[in-house]
């Protein structure tokens, strides 16, 4: 709660977070909301900016907190120069997708999971159209979650309570996601744990970014399933749950099911033994994955 190194304790500086993040959101929505009423009035085109105004103002409340609280630049939440080599960013991309679309299309040839023929239409600029949308809401899910709260709590208590601690935030902040359930919610917390397994590892919040980024596109893109719960256009097919919902994930998408997080545990083994293989402590494996100082992990 007092003051350490010049600095406030952490509860204070999740607080100020907090208060600048509202501050940041508020006015980021008030100046696109104009912006997109303004071209709604000359164009007659609807611009959807609630996930770009979450993004401005997670931005803003980091910009805040690193210029007047903790006077560091933008490698304390790991988004530095360093942080951003394409290596480790294209590593977690590939990594999550993987983790989520090989279980996921091992259900359908046993018909788990099966596909349906849906409306035609452009299946590029469907998929050019979600990242657009899907894009900023995965950064800013990133810099509310595992940015600076992250790095708060990671200084003050060690990764282990700032991995668990974030992840169960991340699962609940889910929860008012239509047909969300206690497990569907379970497997979000553990994805956030693989997420904070890929920031750890890398030394890159763009490399967690890149990750979630790539788990939600493949849901939504690839397979053309719900997200979270949230269903997205499907032109030409859309994969469907036609198996058990512990199994599948049900309304929630294939994310909130056994197989999912069956294949995030298998990627998040990888990373432990990449990462931990010389360790011989649960704390010195989680330790030895954690960044270096110049923003490189071990990828």
């Amino acid at each position: 709660m007092g003051v350490v190194d010049g600095r406030p304790g952490a509860v204070w500086r999740l607080v100020g977070y907090g208060l600048a993040l509202v501050v940041g959101t508020t006015l980021a929505t008030m100046v696109l909301s104009g912006v997109a009423g303004a071209v709604y009035a000359g164009t007659g085109t609807r611009l959807i900016v609630h996930a770009w105004a979450g993004l401005a103002g997670a931005a803003l409340a980091h910009l805040a907190m690193l210029r007047w609280i903790e006077r560091r630049g933008w490698g304390f939440v790991a988004l530095a120069a360093a942080a951003a080599r394409p290596r480790p960013i294209a590593a977690g991309a590939l990594l999550d997708a993987l983790a989520l679309g090989l279980p996921s299309a091992a259900l359908l040839p046993v018909g788990a999971l099966g596909a349906e023929r849906a409306p035609d239409g452009s299946w590029w600029g469907t998929a050019l159209s979600q990242l657009a949308l899907l894009a900023p809401a995965a950064l800013y899910e990133e810099l509310l979650v595992r940015g600076y709260p992250f790095q708060v709590l990671r200084e003050a208590g060690g990764a282990w309570p700032a991995l668990l601690l974030t992840s169960a935030v991340f699962g609940v902040l889910h929860w008012q996601n239509p047909g969300a359930t206690v497990g569907s919610v379970a497997i979000v917390s553990l994805a956030g744990v693989f997420l904070g397994a890929v920031l750890l590892a890398t030394g890159s919040l763009w490399a967690a970014f890149a990750a979630h980024l790539a788990w939600n596109w493949t849901l939504a893109g690839a397979l053309h399933a719900a997200v979270s719960g949230l269903p997205f256009a499907a032109p030409d097919y859309r994969v469907v749950d036609a198996g058990p919902d512990w199994l599948t994930g049900g309304a929630w998408g294939p994310e909130g099911g056994a197989a999912a997080a069956g294949g995030m545990l298998l990627a998040m083994g990888w990373l432990w033994r990449r990462g931990g293989r010389a360790a011989r402590t649960t704390d010195d494996a989680l330790h030895s994955l954690d960044a270096r100082p110049d923003g490189r992990g071990s990828f």
